[in-house]
């Protein structure tokens, strides 16, 4: 029997089938493609074979000797050309697009660059120095696992999902109940202390930032920092090993499997806008060096260099067939070969966008569309990159949601204390129709949020008015400085307990509102135990204390939101309304109605009430979904005065019950319609209406 065969092109990647596996390559414009294997430490290069086929732009082979556990890469042969837009250079080893599993980590030098570092000619000129002794290597794997003979998919509908966002590491690090050996990695996801904790949240869906395989930036590993958020990827099918003590693969899929046996969904950050090669002057590591014109978005007119929608130096070009099979592989992948049960795209815009810009009807979204795999999961865009008609916010088609920027600014103006936003307030508060209301899509669109990982944590945000980034090493430039943030009258920590009074109830009021708002919420780990970032607005470098969910603040009356926000989840649950699939309208004819905006005196405002200067006072009613089923009013004064307002009287209601006071420990009691009250100072107050 032949040892080396043609296989087949139809599997890209390495493919063991139980005898022997099959290596298929895709690069259009290569001259040849060859193999390489290396021994069981990656130090040692042991054989090198050029792949014997060509099929459809595919290069590939079959070797009935190579099992799972065995280490490779390819070097591609072609043409050096920076000016029409090739950069082969076979002296450099090269990730396959397809890996599973990468072995070793990066180890920088100026051997990964295709040019010579320091030449005056700089990416014109030619490096001939073998950088694979410092390359992560790709390995054959067995993909088998055993889910067990019943799966618990939790398949939590829409409407009912509530998110947490969290890194793996940060989430995990310094938790206590989390064994030692065990902390930072896949493992700790599914340990009973994280469990129990997301259960008495509500949550009923973790997000997770980048897991893909990703490498630390020179400049960053040069300042003694790292990448710690992830959001640079060059194995889109690999789980970061660094997020596990041996097989990265199998120890995320016990951790999803642990999580849907609690009856919570696994989400994924995935980074398909670009890679970690940069700009021109990057580094060689794999597409680039594999087809550096199919994969990325080159300028027109100067293919030396790239169209950068990302910010990140490159884009990758979901137009190009190819490129855009890689990322529909990748999504199924991480579906059926790891369970997970949706996706969160960074910077959507760029794998929406062709020749002309976005384009709803364009390749990525309508592969998506079609697609039977993907049907079956949850897609949230990131719907905008920073490229000329990015922004995108309410552009997606039915099938997806996106986060909601503007519920995140409109939130964020109001609770600072910014007055004339009523009108705003009540569209963010109901779903945000006027971004979201068309082609059939649903509240459930707005994934609304008020802090995730980039930008202030929710205890930053009333406890700065500037970032505070000089641990990043970029003299504080880097980060937002539009923050619309409130340090309530000090800048950081104090001891003065009228601050620390106003900045706890400021934080209930966000979160308070978060899940009263129609649409679909996101928590930020650590904000429900007032975790800092010490004012840093941009902690995607700070792989330690800062970075880190500091939990101490756990069990601290002044810090500890746990059990607030578990209300919150369970006051959500109660209340349809909340958690409505269709858009609500005001009183009809037949006198049913979706939202009453009621004036302090519970008149239906009118339009010289939502234009009333400075007003900083909101309240409404959402009504039934179904007969028998209470309405809900809800009352959201930011004015720093308490406000008196009267308790709407409606046809079978004669009494409301306060269930939600966010000044106060405990709501409870019941108030006669028409009866008058007063809204506590920068307060939100909710109310059921009862016979």
């Amino acid at each position: 029997m032949m040892r080396l065969s043609a296989g087949t092109h139809t599997r890209l990647g390495s493919t063991w089938d139980g005898r022997g596996t099959n290596f298929a390559l895709f690069s259009a414009n290569a001259q040849s493609v060859e193999l390489c294997l290396f021994d069981n430490q990656g130090r040692r290069e042991i054989e090198r074979i050029a792949l014997p086929e060509r099929t459809e732009d595919v290069w590939h082979g079959y070797l009935n000797d190579v099992s799972p556990g065995q280490l490779y890469g390819y070097r591609v042969h072609g043409p050096y050309a920076p000016d029409h837009g090739h950069r082969f250079n076979c002296h450099k080893l090269l990730i396959d697009p397809y890996a599973k599993r990468l072995a070793g980590r990066l180890v920088w030098s100026d051997a990964h660059f295709g040019y010579r570092t320091g030449s005056s000619r700089e990416d014109l000129s030619f490096d001939r120095r073998d950088n694979a002794r410092g390359m992560p290597k790709a390995v054959v794997i067995d993909e088998t696992f055993n889910w067990g003979r019943r799966e618990n998919r939790p398949n939590v509908a829409w409407a009912d999902t509530i998110i947490y966002e969290a890194h793996v590491k940060g989430l995990t690090q310094t938790r206590d109940g989390v064994p030692p050996h065990l902390r930072g990695t896949f493992g700790a996801l599914s340990c009973p202390a994280v469990v129990d904790h997301l259960k008495r949240l509500g949550v009923t869906t973790i997000e997770l930032l980048p897991i893909h395989g990703f490498v630390d930036d020179r400049h960053l590993v040069e300042k003694k920092l790292s990448n710690y958020w992830g959001y640079n990827s060059i194995a889109f099918f690999a789980p970061e090993a660094r997020y596990a003590n041996n097989s990265a693969l199998d120890s995320f899929r016990t951790a999803v499997a642990r999580l849907h046996d609690a009856g919570i969904e696994v989400m994924l950050d995935v980074v398909y806008n670009h890679t970690a090669e940069g700009n021109h002057l990057g580094p060689t590591l794999s597409f680039r060096g594999i087809d550096n014109l199919s994969y990325y978005w080159l300028m027109p007119d100067k293919p030396r260099f790239y169209d950068d929608f990302t910010g990140t130096g490159n884009s990758l070009n979901l137009s190009h067939p190819r490129v855009l099979q890689m990322v529909m592989d990748s999504l199924r992948y991480w579906v059926e070969v790891c369970h997970v049960d949706g996706f969160r795209f960074d910077l959507a815009s760029t794998l929406a966008r062709g020749p002309n810009g976005f384009d709803r009807g364009g390749a990525f979204l309508t592969a998506v569309r079609q697609d039977p795999v993907l049907a079956t999961v949850k897609l949230v865009a990131e719907p905008w990159d920073v490229g000329l008609g990015g922004y995108q916010v309410g552009a997606y088609p039915s099938q997806w949601s996106e986060w909601n920027d503007r519920y995140r600014s409109t939130l964020r103006r109001y609770w600072a204390g910014e007055g004339s936003l009523l009108g705003d307030l009540g569209r963010r508060m109901t779903g945000s129709s006027d971004l979201f209301n068309h082609d059939g899509r649903t509240p459930q669109a707005s994934i609304n949020h008020i802090t995730v990982h980039d930008g202030f944590t929710l205890m930053d945000l009333f406890s700065y008015n500037e970032k505070h980034n000089e641990a990043n090493g970029e003299d504080n430039r880097d980060g937002s400085n539009d923050n619309h943030s409130n340090n309530c009258g000090h800048e950081g920590p104090t001891d003065d307990e009228a601050i620390v009074a106003l900045r706890r109830q400021l934080r209930k009021n966000q979160l308070a509102c978060l899940f009263l708002a129609q649409g679909v919420p996101l928590l930020l780990a650590g904000d429900e135990a007032g975790n800092s970032q010490q004012g840093n607005n941009n902690a995607y470098c700070q792989d330690n204390e800062i970075g880190w969910v500091n939990w101490n603040g756990v069990g601290q009356d002044g810090d500890d939101l746990t059990d607030f926000i578990g209300k919150l989840t369970a006051l959500r649950a109660h209340f349809p309304q909340l958690r409505s699939r269709q858009w609500v309208d005001g009183l009809k004819a037949d006198g049913t109605y979706g939202v009453l905006w009621l004036t302090p005196q519970a008149n239906e405002m009118e339009e010289a009430d939502w234009n009333f200067p400075e007003g900083r006072f909101l309240s409404y009613v959402l009504g039934p979904k179904e007969q028998g089923e209470p309405p809900l009013f809800i009352v959201l004064n930011a004015a720093p005065e308490p406000i008196e307002f009267t308790l709407p009287k409606l046809p079978e209601y004669t009494k409301w019950s306060c269930v939600l006071d966010t000044t106060t420990p405990e709501a409870n009691g019941s108030v006669a319609s028409g009866t008058t009250a007063n809204a506590p100072p920068r307060s939100v107050l909710a109310f059921s209406g009862a016979a």
